[in-house]
């Protein structure tokens, strides 16, 4: 497991891909380009017929690029992360925070690959080789391509048992959902987080220090306001709460 935090401080627990789950799904989707390459490379030839050395070569070189860079960069676009590989052994690429990849990260993924990893296949396993011993000294199982596009390969996404339940007061609910928290920036959510962990454990002069202070601070980021009496805890409560709404929606939106 590999533990991260969103940019909403929502914390996470990413299970990385294990790297023979990630070999069967690589050959999976070797074996698909493989087999687009050839059947491209037999209907060509059909349709042009003979062709001297030069028009070959060049044509081979097209397709090469069409499928062994065209497939994963179009699959894990239009998949959000997944190959016909990753999809059979349940894996998915997501950003180093657990968002989404978007397709600057599939094409840094995807050049990356061809450029330096599927093409040794041919060499006597040159390619793989690399990609392996990278793998093994990353902590979270990064490639290259992982690395440049600041993407990790995950098993599957599993919030973290929080050590306190985020709590959203009902009365507070209608306020909260209606909230403009774009001023909220991750450091004062995570502080927030942190102070209402640990405020039983507090000196209660800290704690009401601490607590004023946060509560200072978070008011004049938001609006509205909150209802006139709620209690400061309620309010710190009540933001913290909408923000983790918020962003387990946009990621499960995102699947």
């Amino acid at each position: 497991m590999a533990q991260i935090v969103t940019g909403e401080a929502v914390a996470l627990e990413l299970r990385i891909a294990q790297l023979p789950s990630r070999v069967v799904a690589a050959a999976i989707d070797f074996a698909a380009m493989g087999a687009a390459f050839a059947m491209l490379v037999t209907i060509m030839g059909r349709v042009l017929g003979a062709a001297d050395d030069a028009a070959a070569t060049a044509l081979l070189l097209v397709l090469l690029l069409l499928v062994f860079l065209g497939y994963p960069l179009t699959m894990e676009t239009v998949l959000r992360g997944r190959t016909l590989g990753k999809m059979a052994m349940g894996l998915r690429v997501v950003r180093d925070d657990a968002g989404p990849i978007t397709f600057r990260q599939a094409l840094v993924r995807a050049v990356s690959g061809f450029a330096m990893e599927r093409p040794g296949i041919l060499l006597f396993g040159i390619g793989p080789a690399l990609a392996f011993c990278v793998m093994l000294f990353s902590v979270t199982g990064k490639r290259i391509g992982d690395m440049a596009a600041g993407t990790v390969v995950i098993q599957e996404r599993i919030a973290r048992q929080p050590m306190f339940a985020t709590y959203l007061p009902p009365p507070l609910a209608g306020w909260a959902a209606v909230l403009d928290l774009t001023a909220v920036d991750d450091s004062l959510a995570l502080g927030i987080r942190q102070f209402l962990s640990r405020a039983d454990r507090l000196d209660p002069v800290a704690r009401e220090a601490v607590g004023r202070q946060l509560l200072a601070d978070l008011l004049s980021r938001i609006t509205p306001p909150p209802p006139p009496g709620t209690p400061g805890w309620a309010v710190l409560a009540a933001v913290l709460a909408e923000r983790r709404r918020r962003e387990e929606s946009r990621l499960q939106a995102a699947r």
